[in-house]
């Protein structure tokens, strides 16, 4: 019996078995690679779904939160600290947020969803417009913001008043927004979905239609922000301000570290004292590392890097893929015939972690880190990969 399958067996026995069965047992990573605990070596093109910003164990992550342990770890919302302060002013200075905006922390982006959602019923109103193929979290209220049926339907009734419409549907939008509607909130690109981007058309008529009827204009880049389309957040492209915005995932670096962003007197008043709170939310430990990924991204111009690096993955000419979508290091390889789940075991074998994100589709999410050389190296591999994959479906 090797370590990793002895460790799975403990697994099964104690924990909820809301995961399944996990694909490894991992020990410990170094710059974009991770060693399971039998010693295999893999090229981690997932990182944590997005998370892993800097790779694992970058020193200046590891030396900002090993700095501030030895500080203070937690305060309470009693009181604050400079690396929490510090944090909030980096973040409005990278979003180009308007004065009077603000910045509330949390501890995941499933809690900064359900920030956003108390702070679209502070407008009087009710109804939410979601996207079909959005993914929000999967606590109650963000649940209800989250499309897919086989993750809602066993917890309904879920919060009331959400309308999904077909995303980039313009005439299924200007349709549903109107003079009830509390907030319209979706992602720039839809990461569960299988990397799906919405037209910078789309988002300025969001813009537009929310304006016009009152209604927040709330965009979730939990996993699209932090710099992993190449912009610092992925609807910049498009030139649009939004009333809110909610990060979460790449800010910490591994750091579980969350944040609702709102955009202007108006907005921020909505939320007054008392009616929102967070014990560990926006503590000195998560905050230090915010501002480590947050520095490290400008010092190293990591921005440019990630979109350098990632044209390596544009119109992939490689048997068995279909097509190629994303922006940045945020991207999907489409398959043709290949069912997804096979090729990415097929590529976990050849010592690559990837994400088949829909039954068609992988899903790379690398660390902003990563080298040419080192997304060469998985992209010499793809053809075999695809290959033994395919062997595996007949």
């Amino acid at each position: 019996m090797t370590a990793g399958s002895e460790l799975l067996g403990r697994y099964a026995r104690s924990m909820v078995p809301v995961f399944g069965t996990p694909q490894l047992v991992l020990a410990s990573g170094d710059g974009c690679w991770v060693t399971d605990v039998d010693g295999r070596r893999y090229l981690d093109l997932l990182s944590g779904i997005a998370v892993n910003a800097l790779g694992h164990a970058h020193p200046a992550l590891v030396q900002a939160v090993a700095k501030q342990a030895e500080a203070a770890i937690h305060l309470s919302n009693f009181f604050t600290s400079e690396p929490a302060i510090a944090l909030a002013e980096r973040i409005l200075q990278i979003a180009a947020a308007p004065a009077g905006s603000g910045v509330f922390f949390t501890n995941s982006g499933t809690e900064a969803i359900e920030a956003a959602l108390k702070l679209s019923r502070r407008t009087g109103r009710s109804k939410i417009v979601a996207l079909e193929g959005s993914f929000h979290g999967r606590s109650t209220g963000a649940l209800a913001l989250t499309h897919k049926a086989a993750y809602r339907e066993p917890f309904e009734p879920l919060l009331p008043g959400v309308v999904f419409v077909p995303a980039g549907d313009e005439q299924a939008l200007r349709d549903a927004v109107d003079t009830t509607t509390a907030a319209v909130i979706l992602e720039p690109i839809q990461g569960e979905a299988g990397v799906r981007e919405l037209a910078d058309d789309y988002l300025r008529l969001a813009r537009e239609l929310t304006t016009s009827t009152g209604a927040l204009l709330v965009v979730d880049e939990i996993q699209c922000g932090i710099g992993r389309t190449g912009d610092w957040f992925a609807h910049q492209r498009s030139g649009v301000v939004p009333d809110a915005m909610t990060l979460a995932k790449g800010l910490g670096g591994g750091v579980p570290i969350g944040a609702l962003v709102t955009f202007g007197d108006r907005v921020t008043g909505l939320l007054e004292a008392g009616q929102h709170g967070t014990t560990f939310g926006g503590n000195p430990l998560a905050c230090a590392a915010g501002l480590a990924v947050l520095d490290t991204i400008e010092r190293d111009d990591l921005l440019e890097h990630v979109v350098t690096v990632g044209a390596l993955l544009d119109d992939l000419d490689v048997e068995g893929v279909a097509a190629t979508r994303g922006r940045g290091l945020m991207r999907a390889i489409e398959l043709d015939g290949i069912p997804a789940p096979a090729a990415m075991e097929a590529a976990r074998n050849a010592g690559f972690i990837v994400n088949a994100v829909t039954p068609t589709a992988l899903r790379l999410t690398p660390p902003l880190v990563i080298t040419a050389d080192e997304l060469q190296s998985f992209l010499a591999a793809l053809p075999t990969i695809l290959e033994a994959a395919k062997g595996a479906g007949r």
